[in-house]
C-alpha cells in the first residue's frame, strides 16, 4: 500500500519538476541548476518504482536509498532556486513541501523494510 502511494506521489511530484524545468527554462532562461533539478526530482521516483520490482530485499533498499538521496538533492535545488529568487517563495514552499512528504514516505517505507525479517 506505501508502495502504491509513494509511486504515485513521487510520479506527481515528477511531473511538476518538469514544469518547473520548462518554466526556468523558457521564462527565466536558467539552463544550469533546471537540469540538476529535473535529473534529481524525475529520478526519485523512477528508482522508487524501479524498487517495486527489485529482486530481493537488499536490491529494494538499495533503490529506496537513492530515491532518498535524489530527494535531498532536489530540496538543496529547490532551496537554491528559492534563494536565488528564481521562484517564489510560495512556489519554492509549494515544491518543497511535497517532496518532503515524499522523503517522509521514503524514510517510512526504507525503516519497514529494514525491520522486517528476510
Amino acid at each position: 500500500m506505501t508502495n502504491s502511494i509513494l509511486l504515485e506521489k513521487s510520479l506527481k511530484f515528477a511531473a511538476r519538476i518538469v514544469k518547473l524545468y520548462q518554466y526556468l527554462i523558457k521564462e527565466k532562461h536558467e539552463t544550469i541548476i533546471s537540469k540538476q533539478i529535473v535529473r534529481s526530482g524525475t529520478s526519485i521516483g523512477a528508482n522508487a518504482n524501479e524498487a517495486a520490482y527489485g529482486v530481493s530485499k537488499p536490491d529494494f533498499i538499495s533503490k529506496m536509498q537513492i530515491a532518498l538521496k535524489e530527494t535531498a538533492e532536489t530540496e538543496y535545488w529547490l532551496r537554491l532556486l528559492v534563494m536565488s529568487e528564481y521562484i517564489t517563495e510560495t512556489e519554492g514552499k509549494s515544491l518543497l513541501d511535497d517532496c518532503l512528504e515524499v522523503k517522509r514516505i521514503l524514510v517510512s517505507t526504507l525503516n519497514t523494510a529494514k525491520q522486517k525479517p528476510n
